[in-house]
């Protein structure tokens, strides 16, 4: 056994409480051997953790990792117009090349900021999977299926190439890479697909992944051709489950937050995307207490515009407030928790805690900052002042991905180089 020690610092537990620790890891495993007091575990190699706070990894429970390639590019419109106008043209030039660059930015900086595991809805899923292996990290993937604006042939094909993908590319990397079935959402896929293509994939157990109830728009058109709810449209076309978890949740109404929490399905809180493009405000309070498991995302670089878990932790904290009504609303430490065990709960790892047994996927934040003084409440500190450039030291699946800073697993610049390239020979391609 190969063990890695991170020292010398302080760890958050999975009960919220922070006390002086150290962490050993079995880098064989990828595994949490134990976690106990300083001076009495001992490793071949040391993680200096020393005036720092030990945390799971962050999980961003619902992205678009390649969008980095378009961050910046639209900005300041409504979700429909900045789709259909700005987005989607883009897209459709996108190359597999792009794509696998794009998702290599995102995930420098993902590894940068403290984030271990994501959920990833895109295209061109083989390059996203080969970029995640190369990084080290833990992701749910998928192929996003779209049937709008195509004909049968071509609509059957894309709902296919979902399911196809989910099943050949489970298990990638070690089995640090799991999937989903994606049709991308209830107005955007046909029933007729849904109602053929969901029970296979529910037959071939797997998880399920869509937008749901981001805007008004997406509400309406399924009130007015279905007459139910969208989540009671979704459940009857066999979308609701315990493994299935759902983008974003803004409109949700007291029956759709209760059919949640009955069927086992989970939510993904994206509250700066979801801001950004003036979607509104998720009753993410509400949700909790109905026994809802919600989960954090950043969606993508593009409508975000970055993928800095520790920003949606303080937006998913202050905006659920304000959406509440209550400043005793999404405390720190529930923020924190949909920030990391909520979130690998939806994605199906165990990981999220500092415990031993579960996935050794840490980061550890450097203490010594001005903006982390004094250090009255650390889970505070994690909710409302804590970024990722804070982070010292990733680590997933029991491997360094970044010492002192320093990422260990791409050439960072090189990766930045590559990117700021295709971004703007794609945007060429798109606008000519």
């Amino acid at each position: 056994m190969t063990d890695l020690l991170v020292a010398g610092g302080q760890v958050l537990r999975p009960d919220m409480t922070v006390e002086r620790a150290d962490v050993l890891v079995d880098q064989d495993s990828g595994d949490i051997v134990a976690v106990d007091d300083p001076g009495e575990l001992a490793g071949e190699d040391t993680l200096d953790a020393s005036d720092g706070l030990v945390i799971p990894g962050l999980v961003n429970a619902h992205t678009h990792v390649a969008m980095t390639l378009l961050r910046g590019y639209a900005d300041d419109k409504p979700l429909d117009a900045w789709l259909q106008e700005d987005i989607w043209p883009v897209e459709a030039e996108l190359t597999a090349e792009d794509v696998r660059v794009g998702a290599e930015l995102g995930l420098v900086e993902m590894i940068r900021s403290g984030t271990t595991a994501l959920s990833d809805m895109y295209f061109h899923v083989d390059e996203i999977a080969a970029a995640v292996e190369d990084a080290g990290l833990r992701a749910v993937l998928g192929h996003t299926a779209v049937t709008v604006a195509k004909d049968d042939e071509g609509a059957r094909a894309d709902m296919q190439e979902s399911l196809d993908t989910a099943l050949e590319l489970d298990g990638a990397a070690d089995g640090r890479i799991r999937t989903t079935f994606q049709p991308h959402s209830l107005t955007t896929v046909g029933e007729e697909y849904l109602r053929e293509f969901v029970p296979e994939a529910v037959e071939a157990g797997l998880p399920i992944h869509l937008h749901a109830n981001e805007t008004t728009d997406e509400v309406e058109p399924i009130v007015d051709e279905h007459g139910m709810w969208p989540l009671e449209y979704a459940d009857d076309v066999g979308l609701m489950g315990d493994d299935t978890f759902l983008a974003h949740c803004v409109h949700v109404d007291e029956t759709e937050i209760d059919l949640l929490a009955e069927t086992g399905t989970g939510a993904v809180h994206c509250p700066a995307s979801n801001m950004k493009l003036a979607s509104g405000m998720a009753p993410v309070q509400k949700m909790l207490d109905a026994g809802v498991t919600v989960g954090l995302g950043t969606d993508g670089a593009a409508s975000n515009n970055d993928l800095d878990m520790f920003d949606e932790l303080r937006d998913a904290a202050m905006v659920g407030k304000l959406a509440a009504d209550d400043a005793s609303a999404v405390p720190a430490g529930a923020a924190v928790e949909m920030a990391t065990a909520n979130g690998a709960d939806l994605l199906g790892f165990d990981s999220g805690r500092v415990a031993a047994g579960a996935n050794a996927d840490l980061a550890v934040l450097d203490l010594e900052a001005v903006h982390l003084t004094p250090a009255h409440d650390l889970v505070s500190h994690l909710a409302y002042a804590a970024g990722g450039s804070d982070v010292r030291h990733t680590v997933c699946d029991g491997e360094v991905l970044m010492r002192d800073r320093e990422v260990t697993v791409f050439e960072a610049a090189a990766v930045r180089e590559r990117a700021g390239e295709h971004a703007a020979a794609l945007v060429d391609r798109a606008t000519e």
